[in-house]
C-alpha cells in the first residue's frame, strides 16, 4: 500500500504581524512550523503503516528550499520518503495553481492507494487544495474526516458536519482531508530524528521534473490574487467584573441598562 501525504510549511500564526503601511504579512523573523492539520493527516497514514508494515508513506510538499525542514520532521515521525516541489516557477501560486502542481507530482509518483491532506493550512484557511487535487486526479474525496476504518478493501469514513456527522464508504484510491479530532499526532522518535536529519534525503523536483508548462503553475496560472491583508479595527475593550456573584450580576445589569441594552 502506497500512501501520499500532502503537507505544508507555514508561518506560526501566533507570531504573525501585518505591515500597517504595505498591508502584507511580515514574515521576517517569524518561525515556520509544519501545518497542524497536516500532522493529523500524517498520523492517520502512520497508523495505516502500523497495521500494515509493508505500507509505504511518501510526504509531498510545495515550497521554498527551507520547507525541507518540515519534510524532515515528517520523516522523523515515521514517513519513508519525502519530496519537495521547489522552483521559482511555482512561486505566487494560489490554490488552483498549487493543486495543479501537486497533481502533476502525484501522477509522476504513480501507483498510490490513498492520499491524505490536512483540512486547511493556517496561513490561508481556504480548505480548497485537497478537494481541487482530488478533482484533478479524478478520484473520490471525503473532507473533514474525524474517524477512519478499513475493511474489505474499502474505507468507512466519518465526516464531521456543523450539526453532527455522516458516515461514508469509499473505495481506493481516494483522498481524505484530516481534522484535529481524527487523532493525536505522535512525537518524533530519537532514532527517527537521527535518520531524518542524517541518513535520509529529501528529493527536490522542479518544473522540468513534472513535465508541465510554466503557464500551468505559479503566479501565471493563478486565478486569484490577494490585494492586501489588514488587521480589523478593535471593536471595544473588555470589562472584567469582580466581587461576589450577586455584586457582579448587579454591576452587569446596571451596565446593560446604562447602554439601553435592557
Amino acid at each position: 500500500m502506497k500512501i501520499i501525504v500532502c503537507v505544508k510549511q507555514v508561518p506560526d500564526t501566533n507570531e504573525v504581524r501585518i505591515d500597517p503601511v504595505k498591508g502584507t504579512l511580515v514574515r521576517e523573523g517569524v518561525p515556520s512550523i509544519l501545518n497542524p492539520d497536516d500532522k493529523h493527516a500524517l498520523e492517520a497514514a502512520l497508523r495505516f503503516k502500523d497495521a500494515d508494515p509493508a505500507a509505504r508513506i511518501v510526504v509531498l510538499s510545495m515550497g521554498p528550499p527551507q520547507a525541507e525542514e518540515a519534510l524532515r520532521e515528517c520523516l522523523a515521525m515515521g514517513a519513508d520518503e519525502a519530496i519537495l516541489l521547489s522552483d521559482r516557477a511555482f512561486a505566487g501560486a494560489d490554490t488552483w495553481a498549487t493543486s495543479n502542481t501537486l497533481a502533476a507530482a502525484l501522477r509522476k509518483i504513480g501507483d498510490y492507494d490513498l492520499v491524505f491532506a490536512g483540512r486547511q493550512a493556517i496561513d490561508g484557511d481556504t480548505a480548497q487544495v485537497g478537494p481541487q487535487l482530488a478533482e484533478r486526479l479524478g478520484i473520490p474525496q471525503v473532507t473533514y474526516v474525524q474517524r477512519i476504518e478499513r475493511r474489505d478493501g474499502k474505507l468507512t469514513v466519518e465526516r464531521q458536519l456543523e450539526d453532527g456527522h455522516e458516515v461514508i464508504e469509499v473505495g481506493l484510491p481516494c483522498l481524505l482531508t484530516a481534522i484535529k479530532e481524527l487523532n493525536e499526532p505522535r512525537y518524533m522518535s530519537v532514532g527517527g530524528i537521527y535518520d531524518a536529519f542524517g541518513e535520509k534525503t529529501v528529493a527536490v523536483w522542479g518544473l522540468k521534473d513534472l513535465g508541465v508548462s510554466p503557464d500551468q503553475v505559479g503566479l501565471e496560472a493563478s486565478l486569484t490574487q490577494v490585494q492586501r491583508s489588514f488587521t480589523p479595527e478593535p471593536k471595544g475593550q473588555a470589562v472584567r467584573l469582580s466581587g461576589t456573584a450577586a455584586e457582579m450580576a448587579e454591576a452587569l445589569v446596571g451596565s446593560l441598562a446604562h447602554r439601553h441594552v435592557i
